[in-house]
């Protein structure tokens, strides 16, 4: 099994998922030296989407591949192809942009990749399966954890804006399951949590992980903007904030995905919260 964005947040734990499964793995680096921490089993190759011809020594020989797409778009076609002429399926990383949810409808040009790739191999005749997570728990991280830190006020907008986070370890379980069990040819699997969560709810969550209660304050979208900027695309900012806006007052859009593949039950945000709290306490 080849995983592409090895030293990612999810195909490094894919990595180990699969080790522990029993299965051979093969990682595709963008750069040897990031590659470093990964187990001795793992055969790392060297590799850029951007460079089509150089993923062929690491295609060579593999039977399915784990894609997760961090390049811009224009190669993603010639990268496909080269998929399809040398592996036999692919799980791809995608995004919930055909789900029926209105925190899921909004213009999102990440999700707009996801749709053109999803469409270059469903033409290819590649054998595919297709994970769409929702919100991250481990969004919060970057979204959080600095003020947290700090001991600082949490200044949010859409403050009862409902998600259900997902935990990447649950996406990173999912990804090798699917490409290592027969019978997911085909699967479509929209990953969330297990619970629908406005965003001051998970702020409580991470401040009773950590033992004591965290302020947040609701600013508006003028603030948020200019506290993101330089911080984050204007155009994600955008995003966000109308997925936020049109998440207020209804319930997040909750799956049994997790479940029905692995047998278990999604980890919950307090889950999360309390197993990452040295992210909120140490390090800048």
């Amino acid at each position: 099994m080849l995983v592409a964005g090895a030293t990612g947040r999810i195909g490094r734990v894919v990595i180990d998922q699969l080790l522990d499964a029993g299965v051979p793995v093969r990682a595709l680096a963008h750069r040897p030296d990031a590659a470093a921490t990964l187990p001795a089993q793992v055969e790392v190759f060297t590799g850029d989407l951007t460079v089509p011809e150089s993923l062929d020594p690491a295609l060579n020989g593999a039977g399915a591949v784990f894609l997760v797409w961090t390049a811009p778009p224009p190669t993603a076609a010639a990268v496909v192809e080269r998929l399809a002429a040398q592996v036999r399926r692919v799980v791809f990383l995608s995004s919930p942009h055909q789900t029926p949810h209105p925190f899921f409808q909004q213009p999102n040009p990440i999700a707009a990749l996801h749709s053109d790739i999803e469409r270059l191999i469903a033409a290819s005749g590649l054998e595919s399966t297709i994970i769409r997570p929702g919100m991250l728990a481990s969004n919060s991280l970057a979204w959080w954890a600095s003020a947290i830190r700090a001991g600082d006020v949490v200044r949010w907008p859409y403050g009862a804006a409902r998600t259900a986070p997902v935990d990447d370890r649950d996406i990173a379980a999912v990804a090798a399951r699917t490409l290592h069990q027969d019978g997911h040819a085909g699967g479509d699997y929209v990953l969330t949590g297990p619970e629908s969560l406005t965003h001051a709810e998970q702020v409580d969550a991470i401040g009773d992980a950590l033992g004591r209660r965290i302020a947040f304050e609701e600013i508006t979208p003028d603030e948020f903007r200019s506290l993101s900027e330089g911080t984050a695309p204007r155009s994600v900012v955008e995003m966000l904030l109308a997925a936020w806006r049109a998440a207020v007052g209804q319930p997040a859009y909750v799956t049994t995905a997790v479940t029905d593949i692995l047998g278990t039950a999604p980890r919950t945000f307090r889950q999360w919260a309390a197993d990452h709290t040295t992210a909120f306490t140490e390090g800048s």
